[in-house]
C-alpha cells in the first residue's frame, strides 16, 4: 500500500487543488460582499420611504425585496462561473420560465402594476372614504395587489388594483372641508326671500355647519311644479354624513312650520263639454 502511495505524483495535482482552492475562497468571497450590498440596497430603499411621509412604506419594502433579490441572483450566478458551470444556459431557462409564469399571471400582473401605481401616487391612503370600482367605503388596507374597504354596514370589500386604477377615483377624504350639496323645492306661491330665511336659520343653528365659507343657498331650478333650491352648507369632512342625513329633516320641519309649502308633482286636466 505504501509502495502505491509513493507511486502518486503530488505534485500532478497540486496546481488542481490551489485552483478549486482560489474558487472556494473567491466564491465565498463573493458571496458575502453580495449578501453585503443586496442587504445594504435593500435597507437604503427601505429607509427612503420611511424618510418621506408622502411615500408610502409598503411600496418601498418591495422595491426593496425585488433589489435584494436581484443582486442575489447575479451573487448567484458569478458563483457558479467560478466553479465553471455554464449559466448562459440556466438564465435562458429562467427567462423562458419568468415568460411562462407572466403570461399565465397576467392578471395578477396587472393587478401588482395598478398596486405599484396607486402606492407611488397615493390617490387616497388608509382612513378615507373613497368611491372607487362601484364601491364606497373606508379604506382599512392598501397593499400590492388589493384595496380593502370598509363599508357602513361593516362588509368587508376586497377590490383588486386593476380594476381601481383603471377607472375613477372619488376621494371624499381629500379636502379637509367639504360642501354637502342638498335639493328641496317649495311652490311657487311661496315668497323665495322668506324660504331662504328659514333654510338660513336651520343652517345657522347647527353646530358643524361652519360660517366660513358661508352656506349657498340660492334657487338652482324652476321646475314644473316647484321652485327648487340648491343648498350647500360647507363642514369638516368628518361631518359630511351626520350633515346629510339630519340637514334635510331639520329643513323639512321648519319649512312646515312656516307655512312653505312643499309641492308634490301636480296635472292639470280639463275637461271640454262638446
Amino acid at each position: 500500500m505504501q509502495d502505491y502511495v509513493d507511486k502518486i505524483d503530488i505534485n500532478q495535482y497540486l496546481p488542481l487543488i490551489i485552483e478549486v482552492g482560489i474558487n472556494v475562497l473567491l466564491a465565498a468571497l463573493i458571496l458575502i460582499i453580495g449578501l453585503y450590498i443586496a442587504n445594504k440596497a435593500s435597507n437604503i430603499i427601505n429607509r427612503i420611504g420611511e424618510k418621506y411621509d408622502k411615500l408610502d412604506n409598503t411600496l418601498f419594502r418591495f422595491l426593496g425585496s425585488v433589489a435584494k433579490y436581484i443582486i442575489l441572483a447575479f451573487v448567484a450566478i458569478a458563483v457558479l462561473n467560478r466553479f465553471g458551470v455554464q449559466t448562459a444556459s440556466i438564465v435562458a431557462l429562467l427567462g423562458a420560465a419568468g415568460l411562462a409564469v407572466g403570461l399565465a399571471l397576467q392578471g395578477t400582473l396587472s393587478n401588482l402594476a395598478a398596486g405599484v401605481m396607486l402606492l407611488l401616487f397615493r390617490p387616497y391612503k388608509v382612513g378615507d372614504f373613497i368611491n372607487a370600482a362601484d364601491r364606497f367605503g373606508n379604506v382599512q388596507e392598501i397593499d400590492l395587489f388589493t384595496t380593502i374597504l370598509k363599508t357602513f354596514d361593516n362588509q368587508h370589500i376586497i377590490i383588486p388594483n386593476s380594476q381601481i386604477w383603471g377607472a375613477q377615483i372619488v376621494n371624499h377624504s381629500f379636502h379637509e372641508i367639504r360642501g354637502v350639496d342638498m335639493h328641496f323645492g317649495v311652490a311657487y306661491k311661496e315668497n323665495t326671500v322668506e324660504v331662504r330665511k328659514v333654510i338660513d336659520g336651520v343652517l345657522a343653528a347647527h353646530v358643524h355647519i361652519l360660517k366660513d365659507p358661508a352656506p349657498f343657498v340660492e334657487v338652482e331650478t324652476l321646475n314644473d311644479s316647484s321652485v327648487d333650491f340648491l343648498v350647500r352648507p360647507f363642514c369638516h369632512g368628518e361631518h359630511y354624513f351626520d350633515i346629510l342625513y339630519s340637514v334635510p329633516e331639520q329643513i323639512k320641519q321648519a319649512l312646515d312650520e312656516a307655512g312653505i309649502e312643499i309641492p308634490f308633482p301636480h296635472r292639470k286636466i280639463i275637461i271640454e263639454k262638446e
